[in-house]
C-alpha cells in the first residue's frame, strides 16, 4: 500500500478521543493538589498552593500539568491564574498537545485568547501528526478559532506528516458545509498557498472538485488555484 494511503488509513482508524485525551472521571476523582484545584477552577486554592511552593508543573499520568487540566475543563479563570503565576503555556502533554491546540480543538475561543495572551506559541508543532493548532481547527471547521490563530501569526502552510496543510484538511476532513467553506475562505484570504498538493500530488482544487464542493471550488478558482 502507498505510504500516503497507509497514513490516511491510520488516521481514520484512530477514534477522535484518542487524539486528545481529557481527564477521565476516575482521574478527576483521584486528583489532589493543584491538579484538583485547576479542575475545580478554584483560583484562591491555586494561588495559595503556588505561594506555598507546590509544583505548578506537576504531571499526571498523561503528563498533563494543572494548566492542561484547567484548559481541558474550560476553567478560564484558573488557566489565567496559573499562567499569571508562572505556569508554562507551551508544555506538551503525552500526546504532544499544548493548551493552544487543546483550546482550538474544543472550539473554546475565550480560552484560546487566554493562552495567546499568556504567551502560548501559535506556531508550535504539536500532536502525533506534527501539525499545528491551525491545522486542527481547520479540520474541524472552527472558523473563529481559525481566524484568531491567523491573526496571531499561526503558520498558514505547515504540512503535517499526512502531507496535509490546514487548507487541505478543511477540504478532505470537512463536509463541504458552511463552516468548512468559511474556514477555507479565511485561509485563502489570509494568503495560504492554494497550490500545495497532498501526498498523492492532488491539489486543493482537485480535491474540492472531486468531492463536489462547489463553493470551495469557486473560492479556490478565484484565488488562482490550479
Amino acid at each position: 500500500m502507498h505510504l500516503f494511503a497507509i497514513l490516511l488509513a491510520a488516521l481514520l482508524a484512530v477514534p477522535p478521543a484518542l487524539a486528545q485525551v481529557a481527564p477521565t472521571e476516575a482521574e478527576l476523582r483521584a486528583y489532589r493538589g493543584l491538579h484538583a484545584a485547576a479542575a475545580r477552577g478554584d483560583v484562591a486554592d491555586i494561588e495559595a498552593r503556588i505561594a506555598a511552593g507546590e509544583n505548578k508543573e506537576a504531571l499526571d499520568v498523561r503528563r498533563r500539568t494543572p494548566l492542561h487540566v484547567a484548559v481541558y475543563l474550560k476553567q478560564h479563570d484558573a488557566a489565567r491564574a496559573l499562567i499569571r503565576l508562572g505556569s508554562d503555556p507551551n508544555k506538551l502533554d503525552i500526546d504532544r498537545y499544548d493548551i493552544i491546540t487543546i483550546a482550538a480543538v474544543a472550539n473554546d475561543v475565550p480560552m484560546l485568547k487566554v493562552a495567546l495572551e499568556g504567551g502560548g506559541n501559535p506556531k508550535a508543532v504539536t500532536s502525533r501528526y506534527n501539525g499545528t493548532a491551525l491545522i486542527a481547527a481547520a479540520h474541524l471547521g472552527h472558523v473563529e478559532i481559525v481566524r484568531t490563530l491567523i491573526a496571531a501569526g499561526a503558520p498558514l502552510d505547515q504540512v503535517n506528516n499526512l502531507q496535509w496543510t490546514a487548507l487541505i484538511e478543511a477540504i478532505v476532513l470537512g463536509d463541504g458545509g458552511n463552516s468548512h467553506t468559511e474556514t477555507l475562505r479565511a485561509l485563502v484570504d489570509a494568503g495560504a498557498n492554494v497550490n500545495i498538493p497532498d501526498g498523492s500530488g492532488a491539489t486543493p482544487l482537485k480535491l474540492a472538485r472531486s468531492r463536489g464542493y462547489h463553493d470551495m471550488v469557486a473560492i479556490l478558482e478565484k484565488s488562482g488555484a490550479k
